[in-house]
């Protein structure tokens, strides 16, 4: 199957000659900003529903995106937008569960054994190949993809919202949609056209990471369990580790801190490399699972990737995913409420596109908003402290496992659970009986 890479020729002829004043101009019901898992899933719901859909990517696909460790959640949501099969018959690495690291101690957590319903299982993917079956996916359903085009304004209004484009030979078009989705993930493109980023409560931190070749000894060892996450926790320093085992025998392996304390692991490093190998060293275990000699791509560097916007919703469009929140990478949230937020607000979509009255509010924002909750509140116990006196506690009660291990499942809107639905509270009183010191 071939995506379109550019705007027909014929377009792009007439753009590179119109004046800015006679831009041509394209009509969609759904115009969606960006073809992640959050844009590809909405793109895939409302083009089967039988609605004209066109996408805007300004990258080209494939290309390289952390955020690899999917959560059982996700699947589910995957599963009800009809996707699960795109995704089952890939070939990537089945994952279970996560293994906490933290000197000599190992923590297993074990997703089948949860408080919440649904699966206990999971896939461990590389995001360029990832992504591109999911928006291949969409266009098989019939929405329409462009590559290379970047949205540069934005003219809101309820019924017949106008984006700007420009695409890479440097003319302009204009869009005219019934609705549109922005799903540009850390870019934000439509709240910094509307002035409503807001400024994260959470602690900016920063991330190193690679790809790496797992040794072959490390997946016969009981000490790594490659159907896991394996997340390690500095005793002396609040740095954490992550490595995701693929199905290539490769694993993508990060390391994540506040500047102030990955600098006292790194210690005066010039560049990002430098620094990664010090992260590398700063963990006796890492030697033994990886080979850190000869990265698969570049060491690269993330900081400041914590946001939030002041609102999810306005006249004729709706935020999804990444380009409304991101908290950290700590938990594997994104993807998970990338997809969440894509399954909420298609059938919102669907009915605004046919004169039915939609509550954005209540039926979108609200309730994506309250299991990001959910994730904050245990990232903030996972810095703080109190999380991780809870998970590498010798004896902890069966049943309040079960419920920590939903959560990080990604069950976050299973309000069933009291660790949904009053997070901070029972995180607190748990943390405290663990001895954690409030």
């Amino acid at each position: 199957m071939t995506i379109p890479m550019t705007t027909d020729n014929a377009m792009t002829t007439s753009m590179s000659r119109a004046p800015e004043a006679d831009m041509p101009e394209r009509e969609t019901d759904v115009a969606i900003i960006g073809a992640g898992p959050a844009g590809a899933v909405a793109a895939a719901l409302l083009a089967e529903a039988g609605h004209r859909v066109l996408v805007l990517e300004a990258a080209h696909f494939p290309r390289f995106s952390i955020g690899e460790s999917l959560l059982p959640q996700c699947l589910m949501d995957l599963k009800h937008a009809g996707l699960a099969d795109v995704i089952d018959r890939a070939g990537y690495q089945m994952k279970n569960g996560a293994r906490f690291v933290r000197g000599d101690q190992r923590v297993d957590i074990d997703f089948q054994d949860k408080s919440s319903e649904g699966t206990g299982q999971a896939w461990q993917v590389e995001r360029a190949d990832f992504d591109q079956r999911l928006i291949e996916a969409a266009c098989d359903r019939g929405a329409e993809v462009h590559f290379g085009q970047r949205v540069t304004a934005f003219e809101r209004h309820p019924i017949t919202p106008v984006l700007t484009i420009r695409n890479e030979q440097g003319s302009h078009w204009r869009l005219k949609a019934r609705f549109v989705l922005d799903a540009s993930g850390l870019a934000q493109v439509l709240a910094r056209l509307e002035g409503t980023l807001e400024e994260t409560h959470l602690t900016q931190r920063q991330a190193l990471f690679t790809h790496l070749s797992l040794k072959p000894d490390a997946c016969r060892s009981h000490d790594f369990d490659r159907t896991k996450i394996q997340i390690g926790l500095h005793p002396q320093a609040s740095v954490w580790y992550w490595v995701i085992p693929f199905a290539n025998d490769r694993a993508s392996t990060g390391f994540v801190g506040a500047p102030d304390e990955l600098a006292r692991l790194t210690g005066p490093a010039t560049d990002e490399a430098q620094g990664f190998q010090a992260c590398f060293t700063a963990f006796n275990e890492l030697d033994g699972w990886l080979d850190a000699e000869t990265p698969h791509r570049p060491i690269a560097a993330l900081g400041g990737y914590s946001r939030n916007v002041t609102t999810l919703t306005g006249p004729g469009y709706a935020i999804l995913g990444n380009a409304g929140e991101f908290l950290d990478p700590i938990f594997s949230s994104g993807v998970t409420i990338a997809v969440r937020s894509a399954c909420l607000a298609a059938p919102l979509v669907r009915a605004q596109l046919e004169g039915r009255d939609v509550d954005w509010q209540g039926d979108f924002e609200r309730p994506l908003r309250h299991g990001i909750d959910t994730f904050r509140a245990f990232v903030e116990a996972w810095y703080d402290g109190r999380l991780p006196a809870i998970i590498f506690h010798p004896e902890p009660p069966a049943y309040l496992r079960r419920m920590i291990s939903a959560v990080l499942a990604g069950y976050a809107w299973d309000n069933d659970n009291p660790f949904v639905s009053q997070p901070r509270r029972y995180l607190d009183t748990l943390a405290q009986l663990c001895g954690h010191a409030a």
